[in-house]
């Protein structure tokens, strides 16, 4: 067996958002320009200052691109489903183990009325199952040269980010500058078109199939749909300080990253008697210890959906 093909998952969750974001931040003046006027409105939406026009629901067309380079990799088209399904439970708030949310942050809990399927039509308007599938030669994809993106460097090119969220799915992914396991990572809104989207590696996406516990619940690209939806890391990003911020007022500030599973309550930051919120979706806990996103966690999304995303309005 390969080390393509193995099945043992890390045992902690790393995501390479952050990296792509600061490299975007130092090369690309127009993504800094954009992501400017992209946090303002998110925190007036935040604050109350203004309000969504979204009525309703938004559904959000998916196209999953299958990069493989073994057989076991093609991932199957029940992999696929219930990845979907998974969003759709975790962004609605109807996941079944949302009643694991300690007592005190279930007022907090929101649904983002967002919901996503599979495409089913392509660029050009032809049927599609809302999947491609690639063979490659490539076994490991830098996030840093988003060589996934592109069918040049062995991965597929994205299509339309204005129409699809754009899923790639393939062996596994690293950060040349970071020796732990890349889950995945997306880029906030305001980048590169043909590089807009989420990437996942295989093992850790859906819940069948190749899916590997402790990531094997969906919840890495809950994860990393929020970032694609402007949500922050809930302990701001700062290393292990108390100094960074997510922008959002209802998450708890915490002093660095939550691994595994931890126990209620979790302390960091004087942040007692109820700590940290180890059990958002934006933390980096084991699937089976994510469970909510928050009002003002929602109200970033809207505010995305109003404005970076809005093409998706309607949809």
């Amino acid at each position: 067996m390969s080390e393509n093909d193995a099945t043992t998952a890390p045992a902690r969750r790393g995501c390479g958002t952050m990296p792509v974001h600061h490299l975007l931040m130092a090369e690309d003046p127009a993504y800094a320009a954009n992501r400017v006027q992209i946090e303002n409105q998110a925190f007036a939406y935040e604050a109350g200052i203004e309000a969504t026009e979204r009525v309703g629901l938004t559904r959000i067309p998916v196209v999953v691109h299958v990069v493989f380079n073994t057989a076991a990799q093609n991932i199957g088209e029940d992999q696929v489903t219930s990845q979907i399904n998974v969003l759709n439970q975790d962004f609605r708030a109807l996941n079944p183990d949302i009643d694991k949310v300690p007592e005190v942050w279930k007022p907090l809990v929101a649904d983002s009325r967002i919901e996503f399927h599979l495409a089913t039509h392509d660029p050009q308007g032809q049927p599609t199952d809302g999947i491609t599938r690639t063979q490659t030669q490539t076994t490991k994809f830098n996030i840093r040269t988003n060589s996934v993106k592109h069918a040049s460097s062995g991965g597929h090119d994205a299509w339309p980010d204005d129409r699809y969220l754009n899923l790639w799915v393939c062996p596994r992914i690293f950060d040349p500058k970071d020796p732990n396991e890349i889950l995945g990572y997306a880029q906030f809104p305001g980048g590169p078109a043909d590089t807009d989207g989420v990437v996942i590696g295989h093992q850790f996406f859906g819940t069948t199939g190749t899916a590997s516990a402790p990531f094997n619940r969906g919840r890495t690209t809950t994860h990393e749909v929020g970032h694609w939806l402007n949500l922050l890391h809930i302990w701001g990003d700062d290393g292990n300080g108390c100094n960074g911020s997510d922008l959002v007022a209802d998450t708890p500030n915490s002093g660095g990253p939550n691994f595994q599973a931890p126990a209620f309550p979790r302390l960091s930051c004087s942040n007692g008697p109820d700590g940290d919120m180890f059990v958002n979706y934006m933390d980096y806990t084991d699937d089976k210890s994510m469970f909510m996103f928050t009002r003002g966690q929602v109200a970033r999304m809207e505010a995305t959906l109003d404005s970076a995303r809005s093409s998706f309005n309607g949809g």
